[in-house]
């Protein structure tokens, strides 16, 4: 078995792939890292609270490690930051680092070239998948997600805050990837077949957040091209039982 770390989104994708991984017993996935920002305490660009973090990962039933960053962090330090934990991780005998990445080109081009200066393999489980089957697959799984984050430039509020099922993806708008893969949104994964027991949670209020154009590349709105950063997004916060 090849020793691997998942990088723990806290979203379907990430859990997607981490089944898909379980199932094909190819790797042996013995850790979740997730970046967060110690700002606010909150996962990276999902705004999920920390503590439904180490929730997730109690119920996995893997052991956690947090990249703690703050939120005005340059890609300069970003990327300090990460070389330093992908070390760290190397030298524990993790080889492989897993990503949910669906069909990003220049994000992936940009992982792997982070990985090799540490000697690391890059592994996608998701990669090139059709996002339409892979969302049919997720719900058919008995997979739970609620949306977190939505950019508010392609979803409106009514969007965030909802449970990912079949009405919500016959909702969205032309041209909005079922997954989200280009940002239009981020979720929660409560309840699924890699968990033990599902999250508990109460739905809490929704914010309207904007950030200065300088998003870094983990916010997975990155792109070769000069256009501005998406900066408008609206929140739901959840909040713990």
């Amino acid at each position: 078995m090849k020793k691997a770390y998942l990088n723990w989104s806290s979203g379907k994708d990430s859990a997607l792939a981490l089944f898909k991984l379980q199932e094909q017993k190819g790797f042996a996935v013995e850790k979740l890292v997730t970046t967060i920002n110690t700002d606010v305490d909150r996962v990276s660009m999902h705004g999920l609270r920390n503590e439904l973090l180490f929730q997730q990962a109690q119920s996995i039933g893997l052991p956690l490690q947090v990249i703690a960053l703050n939120g005005a962090v340059s890609m300069e330090e970003y990327n300090s930051e990460m070389q330093k934990t992908t070390e760290l991780l190397l030298q524990e005998g993790y080889n492989y680092s897993v990503f949910g990445d669906i069909f990003l080109e220049d994000l992936r081009n940009y992982r792997e070239e982070q990985l090799k200066k540490a000697g690391l393999q890059g592994v996608y489980p998701l990669w090139k998948k059709d996002t339409s089957e892979l969302i049919q697959e997720f719900l058919q799984l008995n997979f739970k997600a609620i949306v977190v984050c939505v950019n508010a430039n392609v979803l409106d509020k009514s969007f965030c805050g909802r449970i990912i099922d079949q009405a919500f993806l016959d909702d969205l708008p032309e041209g909005v990837d079922p997954c989200g893969e280009n940002g239009e949104f981020h979720s929660f994964v409560f309840d699924g077949p890699v968990f033990k027991n599902p999250i508990a949670f109460e739905i809490g209020e929704k914010v309207e957040k904007s950030y200065p154009q300088n998003k870094n590349k983990e916010d997975n709105c990155f792109s070769d091209d000069d256009r501005s950063w998406d900066s408008r997004f609206w929140y739901c916060d959840l909040l713990p039982k």
